[in-house]
């Protein structure tokens, strides 16, 4: 999630800007003019020309007669899925934007904290302290950091599955990273370019999952972790994992810990998430560079075809992580995080660290002894998350992806097995039936709104040895170089594929791009060079945006696109773009979406529906935050074709959804100062509703022997006199009535 543009942390703005797409994949290029969006001239200085639809799929000519420099126009959107019967309704006073210290929810809800970075989940380990002295170990027990994507499964009295259960549940939480770290150590990391090991030690553990046993007393309504329960587990950068799938066995895939190349150690910066019809957690392995370094020289001992592989995943020689993990030790705990040739064979070093990283990770909160799985059929790169369409008898499972960089893709997996009922609860004997066989697709959206999945299959589009760009082995390659097997297919470069939904009867997919900024997604009129793309009608804006002293130019605000499936053909589909971000009074060709202070958001990351078809929008911004912080809305949306082609500034022909209101987009919550909102979950039963508070406080300067920092929640949440060390957290909202979420 953290990257540059965001309120990112210094260890992780270094992972995105070392991700390299050089393809030149076509793109929406014979475009208008760019017009330039400045706040300055946001009352009525641009305008948007926004053209209904003809029944033929020609645009009139914005601004006057034909011009040869136009795009051609997008077609007609497709007619509308049908509506669920009785859509819900928002049922809340939208939250006015604020800078507060602490989690501010709309009128007649309760606020409580769940756990938050080092509590401890069993008995025999002391309560968090404040000041930084827990130990290493005791980190494999404690709740990490850096809060992300979750999910709750319903726990029936037997110990199994309950999909249905509402007031007792297992609860698997990502801790995406350390915060730079800003609160795990005494007082910060030790200074020096060799790192403490008893710190590095800490932080391996402080990163993973947690799986923790929640209850609700029915009597209060309170909720609380069940501290002791045997269900209560952590996972982390020093787990054991198997590896599974088409993949398993490669031989980039051996290191020295597991010469087959069948089982590797750890995952890493679990981002967003993703969850299986038959009850497991899948957790999504993001800004994995952040801990890998390679070293000076070592494309000396590299084949061309190694070079260009690890280039296109970020990993040139003498780069260091900016967590310099490898330096702590020679103990494999550490070694193994420096993917350099130091020995003879794969088998003696961890030259292929890299390649065991970037996974979608399948984990059973149900068996708390079982060893989680990476499943190499779904594809090797910056995984956001990895969510399933509705599960339907007899028809293949299928999950979608994002790649979390600019410029990158999204992607889908269908399963070989088709869906059978029966095998709910069957834990990590399901997984491999559904997800160790199966087709991976990458997506691309054509002007006119269709769009095209292209099939990830060695022998198929050139992806065979004789690809010039990189020369493909077998299946086991193509997915650990699935960034390479789309460059060649032409999918389209995104603004930061990032979290998804799909909605629970519609079956359309819903997918935020979070931003893209000047250096990515360059002018209409621009020639792009290495990583860099034009707008293009999926991700349409060019505009400047003044902030303070320097200007945002890009697409800094975001936009979530959406699209429905072809209902015979799963290669084809049409899209719309469902909101653009925007700040309310933004020029019409930056806020195509109508938006208005009751529902203004910039860069949507986190999103989420739930089982009433409420789509829930999170976001992690640094474009809007000298106005307010980071919030949480809820949205009753409509449907792929809902709106029209409209004109976006810079000059793009896209095609806009219909145009929020109050009554479809409602900002129900804003969180402390310098988070992320992030990771939502809600009860079967409506009732409450979960969601993550990451890295309050990461731009302050802290103290820590005056306790200053930029933000002492969730400490002060309840009493805002109340100064403690900021700590990501999990957040528990109910109605103060009892009564349904959001509505």
């Amino acid at each position: 999630m953290q990257q540059p543009g965001d309120q990112s942390s210094q260890v992780n703005e270094y992972d995105e800007e070392a991700i390299v797409n050089t393809s030149s994949n076509a793109h929406f290029s014979d475009i208008l003019a760019a017009r330039l969006s400045r706040r300055v001239a946001l009352k009525g200085g641009i305008s948007t020309t926004a053209v209904a639809l003809l029944g033929g799929g020609a645009l009139s000519a914005c601004g006057g007669g034909d011009s040869s420099d136009a795009a051609p126009a997008p077609a007609p959107a497709p007619a509308p899925a049908p509506a669920p019967a009785t859509p819900p309704k928002l049922g809340f006073t939208a939250v006015a934007k604020n800078k507060n210290d602490l989690v501010t929810v709309a009128e007649g809800y309760n606020v409580s904290i769940l756990h938050a970075l080092g509590d401890p989940m069993h008995f025999g380990d002391e309560s968090w302290k404040d000041d930084g002295s827990e130990t290493p170990d005791s980190y494999n027990r404690r709740i990490g950091d850096g809060h992300d994507g979750m999910y709750y499964f319903g726990l029936s009295e037997a110990g199994a599955y309950q999909a249905d259960r509402g007031d007792r549940g297992l609860l698997a939480v990502n801790h995406e990273y350390v915060v730079a770290p800003y609160v795990l150590h005494p007082a910060g990391r030790t200074a020096g370019a060799a790192r403490n090991a008893t710190e590095v030690e800490k932080e391996i553990y402080a990163h993973g999952i947690s799986v923790v046993e929640t209850k609700r007393d029915n009597a209060s309504g309170a909720w609380s972790m069940v501290r002791g329960s045997r269900y209560n587990r952590r996972v982390t950068s020093a787990t054991t994992m198997d590896i599974t799938g088409p993949a398993r066995g490669n031989a980039l895939l051996a290191t020295k810990f597991n010469a087959a190349g069948q089982q590797t150690r750890g995952t890493n910066n679990n981002c967003a998430n993703g969850y299986t019809p038959w009850g497991t957690y899948l957790t999504c392995e993001e800004n994995f560079l952040n801990v890998i370094s390679r070293a000076a020289g070592d494309d000396a001992t590299r084949s061309a075809k190694e070079i260009a592989g690890l280039n296109r995943y970020g990993l040139p020689q003498n780069r260091k992580s900016p967590y310099l993990w490898e330096t702590a030790g020679t103990d494999d705990l550490f070694a193994r995080w420096n993917s350099s040739i130091t020995g003879a064979t794969a088998a003696d070093d961890y030259r292929n660290t890299i390649n065991t990283f970037g996974w979608v990770v399948e984990i059973d909160p149900f068996a708390p002894t079982s060893t989680p799985a990476k499943r190499t059929a779904l594809g090797r790169f910056n995984h956001e998350g990895a969510w399933p369409a509705p599960a339907v008898a007899g028809k293949p499972i299928v999950f979608y992806m994002g790649d979390d960089s600019r410029n990158e893709y999204i992607y889908k997996f269908v399963s070989k097995a088709v869906w059978d009922a029966a095998d709910v609860g069957k834990g990590m004997t399901a997984g491999a039936k559904y997800l160790d066989e199966g087709t991976l697709y990458v997506a691309r959206f054509n002007a006119d709104g269709t769009g095209d999945w292209l099939e990830l299959t060695f022998g198929k589009n050139g992806l065979d040895a004789t690809n010039t760009a990189y020369a493909f082995a077998d299946q086991g390659d193509v997915l650990v170089h699935s960034r390479l097997a789309a460059d060649k297919l032409g999918a389209t470069k995104m603004d930061r594929p990032e979290w998804g939904a799909v909605h629970p009867t519609t079956s359309e997919v819903y997918m935020t791009l979070t931003n893209n900024n000047d250096s990515n997604r360059v002018p209409p009129t621009a020639t792009p060079t290495g990583r860099q793309a034009r707008p293009d009608a999926a991700n349409p804006r060019y505009y400047e945006d003044p902030k303070g002293t320097s200007n945002q130019k890009g697409n800094p605000n975001g936009h979530i696109i959406r699209w429905r499936e072809n209902a015979t053909d799963v290669t084809k589909l049409n899209w719309d773009i469902y909101l653009f971000g925007a700040q309310a009074d933004a020029a019409a060709d930056v806020n195509l979406s109508g938006l208005t202070d009751v529902n203004d958001f910039s860069s949507p990351d986190g999103l989420y529906f739930d089982k009433r078809g409420l789509l829930w929008i999170q976001t992690d911004d640094g474009a809007y935050t000298d106005v307010t912080n980071c919030m949480m809305l809820a949205a009753v949306p409509g449907k792929v074709g809902d709106g029209g082609v409209a004109t976006a500034a810079g000059g793009t022909s896209t095609i806009a959804g219909a145009k929020a209101t109050a009554d479809t987009v409602r900002r129900f919550l804003v969180g402390p100062k310098e988070c992320e909102i992030t990771g939502i979950a809600m009860t079967p039963d409506n009732k409450t509703l979960f969601f993550n508070v990451q890295h309050p406080g990461e731009d302050g300067t802290p103290d820590w022997a005056g306790k200053t920092f930029g933000s002492y929640w969730p400490a002060n949440q309840a009493d805002q006199t109340v100064k403690k060390r900021p700590r990501s957290a999990t957040v528990v909202i109910t109605r103060k009535d009892g009564g349904d979420i959001g509505i």
